[in-house]
């Protein structure tokens, strides 16, 4: 029933096919970057500069991203980004098809693509909050989620299809019909926003980092988004390595005729159970708090840590499942504290700030530990990783349960 009401809003099924066309086209391209990179170099360190291309924009221009999309008409920014997305995109199958592409092609097209995306993925978040009534904000949330992330999952088998067919080179020409896709679906919805053009000619270089920075003090100033940001920097630094990269080894290692396999098996049984679970969250929660997105990030960590202690394949299972349990409510809460605690002037800047984050400590987790690992067991990582995170949560739990309380304290002696 909460679910079917939603849905009959156009503008929010506009908005979850608007996402989930992107996120079809952002997997696909990133697929085909990585193989088509290594097919002409041949070389790893290479290949591992194309991924590198694709998250360093955020890195670089994320905050400005989300400065500006908090001082233009989003709608009409949205539609010229997805339109000027297709050339670089779609040149590589031109290239291709001519017989001169080359992986300087590759590189300029990746870092032009995701630059514009630091525009794009801050003021697309921030429409979710014009087009969503406050009570279905949570339920919207996990569709979104749940869309994108069934998309991430199945994408994969669909372009190792088209791989195994030679048809590589045209999963940018998919990439490049989902943008075609996006930005008619971004001008069927409607929705109004609160920027006059005074507003609009301020976007200059001095106004844009000005903000920033007005953005940076209100943030240390607000005690649950400070701790959220801090917080959501160590938990993906504990994450990122062992999952992404740890995992697969780890299972390669354990069953060395088979491991790909049940990599393969398990990661299908973990987006089941994110799925299952974003589904389910808003049916117990509304209200999305701070105790519960820390909570989440324990049980995540559990998870970690079941993995690194498993002996056998049920264990393994059951540590993934714990993963997939703790990280939506954890990433949904996130999301949502967001969503209703930072004024809406300032929601660009807001995501935006928190895909740098994520980005940051994403790169920094599998630089820190990738060294890690020649000299620490995978296993043990697993362990250690999985720990902190536990810690972590515990003690943000702790110093937000004690700020509380000051608080109220002081509250009452001032009455």
């Amino acid at each position: 029933m909460m679910y079917r009401r939603v849905l009959k809003n156009k503008n929010i099924m506009c908005y979850l096919a608007g996402a989930g066309i992107s996120q079809l086209g952002n997997v696909l391209a990133g697929l085909a970057f990585l193989f088509i990179s290594y097919g002409l170099t041949e070389s790893a360190a290479l290949t591992s500069i194309i991924a590198i291309s694709q998250a360093m924009p955020y890195l670089l221009f994320g905050l400005i991203g989300g400065a500006v999309a908090d001082r233009v008409h989003k709608k009409r920014m949205l539609v010229w980004i997805d339109l000027l997305r297709i050339p670089p995109i779609f040149s590589l199958v031109i290239f291709h098809q001519m017989g001169t592409l080359a992986f300087w092609h590759l590189l300029t097209a990746a870092f032009m693509v995701q630059s514009l995306g630091c525009l794009y993925n801050p003021a697309y978040r921030a429409v979710l909050l014009l087009i969503t009534p406050l009570d279905q904000q949570t339920a919207v949330n996990s569709l979104l989620d749940t869309v994108t992330r069934g998309i991430q999952v199945l994408t994969p088998v669909f372009a190792i299809a088209m791989v195994n067919s030679g048809n590589t080179i045209h999963l940018y020409t998919i990439d490049a019909l989902t943008y075609l896709v996006s930005a008619m679906l971004i001008l069927n919805m409607h929705w109004q926003e609160a920027i006059g053009e005074q507003d609009i000619n301020k976007v200059h270089t001095q106004g844009i980092f000005r903000s920033i920075g007005l953005f940076v003090r209100w943030a240390k100033r607000e005690e649950t988004i400070k701790i959220l940001f801090v917080a959501t920097f160590w938990m993906v630094f504990f994450n990122a390595w062992v999952w992404q990269v740890g995992l697969l080894l780890l299972l390669i290692d354990r069953y060395p005729g088979n491991g790909q396999e049940l990599y393969s098996l398990i990661l299908g049984w973990y987006g089941a159970g994110v799925i299952l679970a974003n589904i389910a969250i808003p049916y117990f929660w509304k209200t999305l708090t701070l105790p519960l997105y820390l909570g989440g990030s324990l049980v995540w960590g559990i998870g970690l840590v079941v993995l690194g202690c498993a002996s056998n394949l049920p264990f393994y299972f059951a540590g993934v499942f714990l993963a997939a349990a703790g990280l939506p409510l954890s990433s949904l809460a996130r999301v949502y504290l967001i969503q209703t605690l930072v004024p809406a002037n300032m929601l660009g800047r807001a995501f935006s700030f928190n895909a740098v984050l994520l980005y940051g400590s994403n790169v920094l987790s599998l630089a820190v530990f990738g060294a890690f690992v020649s000299v620490v067991g995978i296993q043990h990582l697993f362990i250690i990783c999985g720990s902190l995170m536990v810690m972590a949560a515990l003690f943000y739990l702790v110093r937000g349960i004690l700020t509380e309380h000051a608080r109220r304290k002081a509250v009452k002696a001032l009455e």
